[in-house]
């Protein structure tokens, strides 16, 4: 196998970007072992945004990927049926349900947003949910920035070719998180990872990265053996020491990779965001999902979540917190993420 690097790496291994679940530290930690670390920025302030991207940029051996949301933020709509299903809830944790804070939203990429980036002039840049539209894409090809975008499906694949996307992260089933999916809410669309894979691989003409279920070397074998350039790789970072996974989700994971069959269940649900994501089972999973109708749509929907999981986790409790996991948690002891880095490339 050969690896040709995207930004110079001298690993095939992109470590996925996780908001909530890191900072530059597990970016860093996977740089500095010859990978390609990640920064997920949605969530960041402009000067929160800036001065990560500093400490990226200083970071030997220099090679970062700054990723972004384009989704088109929805207008204020109807939540009285979303915040009545959770009312029980709120009332049980002595919370009240009509005075629900406002809570800071994943936001999209914009021309304000690449004012801030673009002094940085990121070696990789990727997105969720498509790409930005034609003019803001080509400023941040100006900048000299690789271009990456998830796809789900073979149609969304070719989309981000004709797009002008310069690789494709074929993200399959398995995947902890958001999926990426853009052309379709169809979840019957959705292929596991080496069978996306393969069919992307056949499908386009640019470099081809598999994401989903893959925690260890045999995984990033098998991916590339199906045509993968590289991969990346998500829910095993986040037990490892720089990752900023909070206590009760570290837990849960933990619970997972020591063979609990009680924490093993993952599924898609779309009651922490609005938008479909793959976690493990919690108690509101259980009991209003995972898949509803009532949440309002992406990213709305975490606003009236956000005090239950506050008040839940400062119990110990994961009750309503997102719980991201793919199918795959990596067993055994928790290492480093500079080791975790260079056990997946031994291939």
């Amino acid at each position: 196998m050969t690896y040709a690097g995207f930004a110079g790496c001298e690993l095939p291994i992109i470590q996925a970007p996780m908001a909530g679940s890191q900072d530059v530290r597990l970016a860093q930690a996977v740089m500095r072992a010859g990978g390609l670390g990640s920064l997920p920025a949605a969530m960041l302030s402009p000067d929160a945004l800036g001065t990560a991207l500093a400490q990226l940029r200083d970071t030997a051996p220099g090679r970062f990927n700054v990723n972004f949301f384009c989704h088109t933020p929805p207008p204020s709509g109807d939540e009285s049926d979303w915040r009545a299903a959770l009312a029980p809830y709120y009332t049980e944790l002595g919370l009240d349900v009509t005075a629900i804070p406002e809570q800071p939203l994943r936001q999209p990429f914009t021309d304000a947003i690449a004012d801030v980036v673009e002094p940085f002039a990121p070696p990789v840049v990727s997105f969720h949910f498509g790409l930005p539209a034609a003019p803001l894409l080509a400023r941040v090809k100006r900048w000299g920035s690789l271009v990456l975008s998830t796809a789900t499906t073979v149609d969304e694949a070719r989309w981000l070719q004709a797009h002008g996307a310069d690789a494709v992260i074929a993200q399959g089933l398995e995947a902890g998180g958001h999926r990426g999916m853009f052309l379709t809410d169809d979840l019957g669309t959705q292929m596991r990872t080496l069978a996306l894979v393969a069919q992307v691989v056949g499908a386009v003409n640019i470099p081809v990265i598999a994401a989903g279920g893959i925690a260890d070397a045999a995984g990033v074998r098998a991916a590339m053996a199906q045509g993968a350039s590289a991969v990346q790789v998500g829910t095993a970072y986040l037990r490892c020491p720089e990752a900023t996974t909070s206590a009760v989700h570290r837990a849960a994971l933990d619970s997972v990779a020591a063979g609990n069959p009680a924490a093993q269940h993952t599924a898609i649900t779309n009651l922490f965001s609005g938008r479909p994501a793959r976690g493990i089972v919690n108690r509101l999973m259980r009991e209003l999902g995972p898949m509803s109708p009532l949440p309002p749509a992406f990213p709305l929907a975490s606003t009236a979540i956000a005090p239950l999981r506050k008040a839940a986790e400062a119990a110990g409790q994961g009750d309503f917190s997102p719980l991201w996991a793919g199918e795959n948690v990596l067993e055994g002891p928790v290492v480093s993420a500079g080791d975790l880095t260079r056990r997946l490339a031994a291939i």
